[in-house]
Order: C-alpha cells, then sequence, then structure tokens
C-alpha cells in the first residue's frame, strides 16, 4: 500500500475508533468493564407503570407460531418439548400466563434478570427477538396443561402442612407477609386481572422455585416490581421456602 492510501485508512481507522464510543455507549462501556474484570449492574426492574404500558402494548400472540419459535430456537432442550423441564435445572413453561412469560422474555432480554448464567444464556437467546415472537412463545406455552411435577424430589421440610396453608392463603401479618394466593391464585394458576402477570406456581419444578426464593432472599434476583418478592422472600425461614416448593409442586389447578 502506498503512502497516501496507508495514511488515509489510518485516519479512517482512527473516526470509526472515536465514533464506537458515542454510536453504542452502553456496549464500549460493557465491553471496557469486562476488560477490567467488572460487571455492569443490571438495569432497575419495571415500575408498576412500566409494567402496565409493556402489557398494554404486548402484541396478540399466535399460538401456532410460537410452537414453531419453540423448536426453532431449542427452547426444548431447557425447557422440553412440551414446556414441562427434562431437568430441574429449569421451570416448568406449561400452562404459565403468556404476561408473566412475556415480561420474563422482555426482563432477559434487557438484562433486567442476570442474575446467574442461566440468565446470561437466555439473554443470548432473547437479544435478536422483537416482541411479537415473545408474545408468541408466551401464546402457546400458555395453551398448555400445567404441568403435572411428580418426578423431581421434594425438598425435605419441618413445617406442618396447616402452617403452609396459612401462608398460602392468609400470609402472617405479624410478619407482613402476604398470601401467596393474593397474586398467585388460590390454586396456584397464577394472576388475573392487574396481577396478570404473577406466574402459576402450581406443578412447578419444587428446586426451581426453591432456588428462586432464595434468589429473591438474597437480593440476587432483582426484577421484582416495587421489590415485591424480595420482600416477601426474605421474611421466610428456610423450611418455609422448601415447604412452600413441595406445596405447589404437588398442586394440580383448575384452569
Amino acid at each position: 500500500m502506498n503512502t497516501p492510501l496507508r495514511d488515509l485508512a489510518a485516519a479512517a481507522l482512527l473516526v470509526l475508533a472515536a465514533a464506537v464510543p458515542a454510536l453504542l455507549p452502553a456496549a464500549h462501556a460493557e465491553m471496557q468493564a469486562e476488560a477490567h474484570g467488572q460487571r455492569q449492574p443490571a438495569p432497575a426492574a419495571l415500575s408498576p407503570g412500566e409494567l402496565r404500558t409493556l402489557l398494554a402494548t404486548m402484541p396478540a400472540g399466535e399460538p401456532a407460531r410460537g410452537e414453531r419459535l419453540h423448536a426453532e430456537q431449542f427452547c426444548a432442550s431447557c425447557h422440553g418439548a412440551k414446556g414441562v423441564a427434562p431437568t430441574p435445572n429449569w421451570p416448568h413453561v406449561a400452562g404459565q400466563r403468556a404476561a408473566y412469560t412475556f415480561k420474563m422474555l422482555v426482563d432477559y432480554q434487557r438484562g433486567i434478570r442476570a442474575e446467574v448464567e442461566r440468565a446470561a444464556l437466555m439473554h443470548a437467546v432473547t437479544r435478536d427477538m422483537a416482541a411479537q415472537d415473545m408474545a408468541d412463545l408466551a401464546a402457546w406455552y400458555a395453551t398448555l396443561p400445567l404441568p403435572h411435577e411428580a418426578e423431581t424430589p421434594r425438598p425435605k421440610t419441618t413445617v406442618a402442612a396447616a402452617a403452609v396453608q396459612r401462608l398460602v392463603r392468609k400470609g402472617d401479618p405479624s410478619r407482613l407477609i402476604t398470601p401467596c394466593a393474593s397474586c398467585h391464585g388460590a390454586r396456584g394458576q397464577g394472576g388475573t386481572g392487574d396481577g396478570k402477570a404473577s406466574p402459576a406456581l402450581a406443578g412447578q419444578n419444587p428446586r426451581y422455585l426453591v432456588r428462586t426464593l432464595q434468589q429473591y432472599h438474597g437480593d440476587v434476583r432483582t426484577n421484582d416490581p416495587k421489590r415485591g418478592m424480595r420482600a416477601f422472600a426474605q421474611r421466610l425461614s428456610s423450611a418455609e421456602v422448601d415447604a412452600l416448593a413441595s406445596y405447589y409442586a404437588d398442586l394440580t389447578a383448575a384452569r
């Protein structure tokens, strides 16, 4: 390459290098942080108002297309061919409320859920998804029957069945614990109305539910609006967490 061309190429590279931080500030900051062994903090959880806006603008899902996306995106490798996870490492998504699934996919895409390596994998999966893709997947999972979780061993617990029922139906006012049913339904079927983004818990993988409550308890998972689940989980004992996970795993909800 002759001198004028070499000088021109060098000048172009300098312009491009200067432009990258300005054009892609978030990506540039993330790369710089990773280069220094740091991680960018996750974006804040959606506020209740932002969540309402998100759900109000959620596209109408097409279940048939969602089923195709489930296959094309290899979702079955973690969540099973019909939304029932083949291992305890992942949640069952069969029968899950569409609004909840849609919100979770958006949270993963935006990096709001970034608590563990599994979240990083989900971020990679959802990064290039359109809102319609996420709505279609959510719509298909919602058409499936809620799982009957029989295979995963239940955590051992010393909490009496009556005490678990009280937590589910009445909570514990002395500890400012709201009833689980107030958000997740009397039969664990998930929220409706203003609370429709609350997930179904009936038949859920108990190990996943224990891990989720532990992450909320430890302020590791932080995508709950107004810290609602963190406030709830941080007032539970570890024995109560195990007992609730077993209770919901054994529960079959009527839809």
